[in-house]
């Protein structure tokens, strides 16, 4: 019993290790919240001031030495678009596609879709 207790109790402290890891890789700042103002206030959501406050989220991650976290450039890609700011947006699309090589896809279908219009 005492060495089930033990391989319990390790598996425990890795599997929090591991998560306090996945904390550490990314610095996520104020992005939960920009992300939630901007759909769940969107009258009072200024695009310019999100756009703000997420590029100084962006190089502070950087400066710490921290990874941006996924869906930070394909946010800004879409508030930089409601903007009329179609390179910057296209821009931020690409550098999310390239950090993020998953979001392909994704960003793919959205850069079609600008494409068009």
């Amino acid at each position: 019993m005492t060495q089930a207790w033990r391989v319990l109790a390790a598996g425990a402290l890795l599997a929090l290790a591991g998560c306090t890891q996945s904390q550490l890789m990314y610095r996520w700042g104020n992005y939960e919240s920009v992300v939630y103002d901007t759909y769940f206030s969107p009258g009072e959501a200024d695009p310019g001031t999100q756009i703000a406050k997420l590029t100084e989220n962006v190089e502070r991650t950087l400066a710490e030495g921290k990874l941006v976290p996924p869906g930070v450039h394909a946010h800004l890609g879409y508030l930089h678009y409601s903007q009329g700011r179609v390179d910057v947006a296209r821009e931020e699309f690409l550098i999310e596609k390239e950090l993020f090589p998953e979001s392909t896809a994704f960003i793919d279908g959205v850069l079609r879709r600008m494409d068009a219009q």
